[in-house]
């Protein structure tokens, strides 16, 4: 098989939950456990930082990849879903893992002996890979909750919680409790786990938890202070303060959305404790790191400004937390400006909870992914109405950008979110 012909198999033979969703989830780890068998257990050659979180944990990741590759470390990187490329999903160095790499690894697992989901292949390519790649340290990000991931067979030098909200209520629970018990679940033994953010419904399940692993628990509030987030341009500036040492670090990031310091924060945490298992990790690697995250990892789809006059931005923001974060960026940074939203779904989303959150004085344009687990645009259309969110459907995203993009002055915002998978068709 050729890339191509790989690739559509994989898609097409593998059950795959971003396309049909509950179906694709296995609940249990018995699968990776065999694959790993198979390939002679890739994922204990290297070390790792496992991440985890309703939110933030691909940002997080990113900016901890970037980081060590500046403290000179050839670092992995695993994260998912892809946007527009499958292989964003494995990088070395910032680099994706070559076509070549994805064939043989198919070729070599063929035939299969039992039935794997998609994410289960890919989480085994990974390990294999970055076991191939003699990678000094890779980072990890989850799938789906923390438990029962596929993931969940490392044994990290750190583990990272970056937050807990309501999303895949139907696999992880319907409360912020049961899910924070499951993303708890990556705690190791004797292993320390940062918390990103800390909430007085998940606090319990966490401290429980670490204490049942006897793993040191950071909470990242409690040891970075932010004293001050500004934007200058194109940057946000921002400075913390350590809670312990006093000491202060000044930052840039290379994005303008606010809600990043929260995983900044959880991320300069995260260093401390590496620096304290004897990572080198100097201050011009972190400040280079989080400068050049983009460049340094291919980090994409987060508050992107992809084009101007008007303003068109893509973030992958797809539940009620994030959805709430992009909504307050735009309050704050375009407040006087007319916005125009182009929106699109999943099915087992809480439709009519994310829907609310939307103002009624905006533009919207209304589409759907080209995958089985797509929310029909005009069923979308229908929803929004109802509450008074007026605006046409289309099938295609690219037909709703032009559209807006005919109706927008040189001033407006459009801002394209919902899914990672409407992205996906979006033309670079």
């Amino acid at each position: 098989m050729n890339y191509k012909e790989t690739i559509d198999y994989l898609y097409e033979k593998l059950p795959m939950f971003s396309r049909i969703g509950e179906k694709a989830y296995k609940k249990d780890l018995t699968n990776i456990i065999s694959l790993c068998e198979q390939l002679n257990q890739p994922h204990t050659t290297f070390k790792t930082i496992h991440v985890a979180g309703t939110n933030g944990k691909g940002s997080t990741s990113h900016m901890l990849a970037a980081i060590l590759q500046e403290a000179g470390y050839k670092t992995g990187l695993y994260t998912s879903p892809h946007i527009y490329d499958f292989r964003e999903r494995i990088r070395i160095n910032g680099n994706m893992i070559s076509e070549n790499a994805v064939v043989d690894f198919v070729k070599k697992m063929s035939p299969l002996t039992i039935e794997p989901s998609f994410f289960e292949m890919n989480v085994a390519m990974a390990f294999n890979y970055f076991a191939e790649e003699k990678v000094d340290i890779a980072i990890i990000e989850t799938g789906l909750g923390g438990r029962l991931d596929s993931t969940n067979i490392i044994h990290p030098e750190l583990s990272v919680i970056t937050n807990i909200g309501l999303d895949h209520m139907d696999l992880l629970g319907n409360t912020l409790e049961q899910i924070a018990y499951e993303k708890a679940g990556i705690i190791k033994k004797d292993t320390p786990v940062v918390i990103g953010e800390t909430h007085f419904e998940t606090l319990a399940e966490f401290k429980d938890k670490s204490k049942e692993m006897n793993a040191p628990m950071h909470l990242a509030e409690q040891e970075l202070l932010l004293e001050s987030g500004k934007i200058e341009g194109h940057s946000l500036f921002c400075t913390f303060e350590y809670v312990t040492t006093n000491k202060k670090i000044n930052l840039r990031l290379n994005s303008t959305a606010f809600y990043q310091l929260k995983n900044v924060r959880t991320v300069l945490c995260a260093v401390e404790l590496l620096k304290r298992k004897h990572f080198k990790i100097n201050d011009d690697a972190i400040l280079s790191g989080i400068a050049n995250v983009k460049e340094l990892t291919g980090f994409k789809g987060r508050w992107e400004i992809i084009s101007k006059e008007p303003t068109v931005i893509i973030d992958v923001a797809h539940n009620e937390d994030g959805i709430s974060r992009v909504l307050d960026q735009l309050s704050t940074q375009y407040r006087n400006s007319n916005i125009h939203f182009i929106i699109g779904f999943v099915k087992d989303k809480e439709i009519d909870n994310i829907l609310n959150l939307f103002p009624k004085k905006a533009n919207y344009y209304f589409t759907n992914a080209k995958i089985p687990r797509a929310l029909n645009h005009n069923e979308l259309r229908e929803k929004a109405n109802t509450i008074g969110l007026a605006g046409n459907s289309y099938n295609d995203i690219n037909e709703a950008l032009e559209e807006a993009k005919n109706k927008a002055n040189k001033n407006d915002v459009i801002m394209i979110c919902g899914s990672f998978f409407i992205l996906e068709n979006l033309a670079q």
